[in-house]
């Protein structure tokens, strides 16, 4: 199983995207133990999506994160680095507006959008302080970023069961 590293090479974390884009949502509940789901809910509770709001999804794979944000009605720009993801999104959420898309260097101008969010893709970019900087250029004076991340377990016997789950029946 290919893993991205802290020594990250963009085109490397973008194949290993494009490897598991078919699956790339069971994968992420597996990782969470099934709370992704969950994680996904209080982020839109906090994001509150509205008529009117544009809205960012950095990192938004095949739009599992940027769905419920157009349900609520707001205008949602979901963005990868992954051909695989987009691919998958474009697929299964035709109604998304879905772009490639570097956080490092977003193509958007200066005070756009209303809300800029990313969801376990801080962790894979090459340099994630330039990746927030960027997003806080982009965002609007008073708007908001919101990030969803992964974190090491801070109990021990729970980092260490944890651990073993990532790392040896995973990737079974």
């Amino acid at each position: 199983m290919s893993r991205a590293n802290l020594n990250k090479d963009p085109d490397e974390v973008a194949a290993m995207f494009d490897g598991v884009a078919k699956r790339y949502d069971l994968v992420n509940d597996l990782l969470s133990l099934g709370r992704t789901k969950a994680w996904r809910k209080a982020a839109t509770a906090i994001i509150a999506p509205a008529p009117g709001m544009k809205i960012l999804d950095l990192a938004a794979g095949p739009g599992s994160s940027s769905e419920p944000l157009h349900k609520a009605g707001a205008t949602v720009f979901a963005t990868d680095f992954s051909e695989g993801m987009l691919a998958v999104g474009r697929k299964t959420r035709p109604y998304l507006n879905f772009s490639k898309a570097d956080a490092l260097n977003l193509p958007f101008e200066a005070d756009t959008f209303d809300v800029v969010t990313i969801s376990y893709g801080l962790r894979n970019t090459v340099d994630y302080p330039k990746a927030l900087a960027e997003a806080l250029r982009v965002t609007k004076p008073g708007g908001r970023m919101v990030v969803v991340e992964f974190s090491h377990p801070t109990w021990r016997p729970f980092r260490t069961i944890y651990t073993e789950y990532l790392m040896k029946a995973l990737p079974v």
